[in-house]
């Protein structure tokens, strides 16, 4: 097994670790962890799928997906701090108050 065969492996893993963590947390910042964890995954997996095949357009898409993740991580901590200062609770199943 070559070391672009284990990349994918660890991908994997990764991505499965952050995709239990979401389905099975209830703490608000944790999901949001494992959902970078997914992402990190993805990403770790599309440059060693550009590294095997000998193109850019993974990379490209890396780039993409890390301009996502600031853009989810910022407007998602801001909703978890509106509902912190409001419920003083990070509990997701708290989060329907905020609708109030």
């Amino acid at each position: 097994m070559d070391s672009n065969n284990l990349f994918l492996v660890l991908g994997a893993l990764i991505f499965v670790v952050g995709a239990t963590g979401v389905l099975l947390r209830r703490n608000a910042l944790i999901i949001f962890m494992c959902v970078e964890m997914m992402l990190n995954s993805v990403n770790l997996s599309l440059i060693t799928l550009s590294r095997m095949w000998g193109n850019l357009e993974g990379q490209i898409f890396v780039f993409v997906i890390m301009a996502v993740a600031a853009a989810e991580v910022a407007i998602g901590l801001a909703i978890l701090i509106a509902h912190n200062r409001h419920v003083r609770n990070i509990n997701i199943e708290t989060l329907n108050l905020l609708r109030n």
